[in-house]
């Protein structure tokens, strides 16, 4: 007896045309289209993750770059790659300025010029990007004795790609890009386990050990030269809600860390509060107040805290 085709096999007429309907069904219910001219509407995951790749390359080339590129090709290397994704990258921003656009009733046409200054001004900081990566991986080479040296510590360190990719999707983010940045703050976390939004700002000299664990919200405020360590929360206490209880978006709710700050693994910091500059966070604490500089924070005085109050 003959095999069934692959086809009636798994009656895929019937499915293709049920999944067609359950998006045109979605798409209805949602005002959205296909995309122009039923081409691609959004951003792309896999062009974001090749440009964050490329961009890596290019801002270390010896390090990040191909395995057999040399000194003496160092520049060519790094201009055909900035131009391969930066134009790359254009094409994601177009997408998705296109498609704010559209949902917001204006000017689809416009938002391509937006779009080519928005890459336009990326691309003038990068310089400025790779010099405040350097103070990145001098913190994490100084602040881990474990650490033989820089290279070991770009090549090898989790929290190193995290942070190279937040300072790429940093900018995006404050350039109007939330979506390409939030593609881009993903893959890295996807890599590493470390999830940074991309709208947190942080000073230079920024290391995270370990690393694994790490989430630090979008309005976190990290000053400079601030370690922390695996598992470490900066998140929100609560999320405030209007009558319909919709969320409200983009108010502070995330913690302040000075300048000069220690948070030890495991340690749960929760809303806008802040920790004072050079203060010691210690493993595991849970910590919903303000705390003045210079503090030691413990479980074990924490206790005593509470224990006085009452």
């Amino acid at each position: 007896m003959s095999q069934p085709t692959s086809t009636s096999q798994w009656q895929l007429p019937a499915i293709v045309s049920g999944l067609r309907s359950a998006r045109e069904q979605w798409r209805t219910r949602n005002g959205r289209s296909s995309g122009e001219q039923g081409g691609r509407e959004l951003p792309s995951r896999e062009a974001i993750g090749q440009v964050f790749e490329q961009l890596c390359g290019a801002l270390f080339p010896m390090r990040l770059g191909p395995v057999d590129l040399r000194e003496e090709s160092e520049d060519f290397y790094v201009g055909h790659t900035l131009d391969t994704a930066l134009t790359s990258l254009l094409t994601q921003a177009r997408l998705e300025l296109r498609y704010a656009a559209r949902h917001d009733n204006a000017d689809v046409a416009a938002s391509d010029a937006r779009a080519l200054s928005v890459i336009q001004h990326f691309a003038a900081a990068l310089p400025h990007l790779r010099v405040l990566l350097d103070t990145d991986v001098l913190a994490a080479y100084h602040g881990d004795p474990a650490a033989r040296s820089v290279d070991e510590v770009l090549l090898c360190y989790p929290g190193i790609l995290a942070i190279i990719h937040h300072r790429l999707a940093h900018h995006l983010y404050r350039a109007g890009l939330p979506l390409l940045a939030r593609i881009g703050s993903e893959l890295a976390h996807s890599a590493t386990g470390i999830d940074i939004h991309p709208g947190a700002q942080i000073g230079p000299g920024f290391f995270i050990d370990h690393g694994t664990g790490v989430v630090i919200g979008e309005t976190a405020i990290i000053g400079e030269r601030v370690r922390i360590y695996q598992a470490v929360t900066l998140g929100a206490k609560r999320f405030p809600a209007d009558e319909s209880g919709t969320l409200h978006k983009g108010q502070p709710r995330h913690p302040i860390v000075e300048d000069d700050v220690v948070i030890y693994a495991g340690a749960t910091i929760l809303g806008r509060i802040t920790i004072g500059q050079g203060s010691t966070i210690g493993g595991n604490v849970w910590l919903t107040r303000s705390v003045p500089a210079q503090s030691n924070i413990t479980q074990a005085n924490l206790q005593l805290d509470c224990q006085d109050k009452h």
